[in-house]
């Protein structure tokens, strides 16, 4: 088993006690950790803060509705094979030149210790979550085409995100610590929006704060804004000079917030509250 080394965030990934729990359970037992939460509640941003605690790479494979679970492990570049026979170059029959490792590949062959962010799983069909179980659990694979084993020889520190689109297996789950990430409360958003915005006057911190939790509040929103769109929204604000009062009256810039074209128009309609 590797060294157990504790996570409890960085200097601009603040977190809490429930999800500190949730990555050092996950680093002590060395298990896949599964992070749900509604957009923009940090979880991709986990990883990249997991990696930099614990000073190790972070490898990230971007999950499609097309994906399956052997891109991750391996492609065999048959195009480029093609091509090169065509033109002669190169040794076409050396087949280990147009074998390229993916993501999961890539943190198995390494001789050290990666991070693998394995991103919005529940993109994927229904199998892939069945088919990615038995290589995370072996930490092995091998390369029909070379007749070669990959094998870690440090197991990889495995965070899968999910934003909820379909429910995972029963089988998968089992094998994961799991943690939903809440979205954060005003206290804790103050905190974090002061880490990226130290210098932004408090007054218009405190009425943009207000006016985006109101906004959040209204059921009738199809998409609430998050964390990373007040974010943005306090830059703009700030930059432009905009005053407190002027956010309660009238809420400027507001396509930083809401990116649905019916979100616009109820609040054009009045629905302020």
């Amino acid at each position: 088993m590797t060294e157990f080394r504790r996570f409890s965030g960085t200097v601009r990934y603040l977190t809490e006690p429930a999800l500190e729990a949730a990555v050092n359970c996950a680093l002590l037992l060395e298990r896949p950790l599964l992070i749900k939460g509604e957009p923009g509640t940090g979880k991709t941003l986990l990883a990249t803060a997991v990696a930099e605690a614990l000073g190790l790479e972070l490898l990230h494979w971007s999950v499609k509705s097309t994906t399956k679970a052997q891109d991750g492990l391996y492609v065999h570049d048959t195009v480029q094979r093609l091509y090169d026979a065509r033109f002669g170059d190169g040794d076409v029959k050396d087949l280990r030149r147009y074998i390229k490792l993916g993501p999961l590949g890539r943190a198995f062959a390494a001789g050290e210790r990666k991070v693998l962010l394995i991103d919005e799983i529940d993109k994927a069909d229904l199998e892939f979550p069945n088919d990615l179980l038995d290589e995370l659990d072996r930490m092995r694979f091998r390369i029909l085409e070379t007749d070669e084993e990959v094998r870690a020889e440090r197991r990889p520190v495995v965070i899968l995100t999910s934003n909820n689109e379909k429910e995972l297996p029963d089988a998968f789950l089992r094998r994961c610590v799991f943690h939903f990430i809440d979205f954060p409360d005003a206290e804790r958003m103050r905190r974090i929006v002061r880490v990226h915005h130290p210098a932004i006057d408090e007054a218009l911190v405190e009425q943009a704060l207000s006016a985006f939790y109101r906004l959040r509040q209204n059921d009738r929103l199809r998409k609430r804004p998050s964390t990373s769109e007040l974010i943005d929204w306090l830059l703009v604000l700030s930059r432009a000079g905009v005053s407190g009062e002027r956010i309660a009256r009238e809420l400027p810039f507001l396509g930083v917030l809401l990116k649905k074209e019916q979100d616009h128009e109820l609040f054009r309609g009045g629905a302020r509250n």
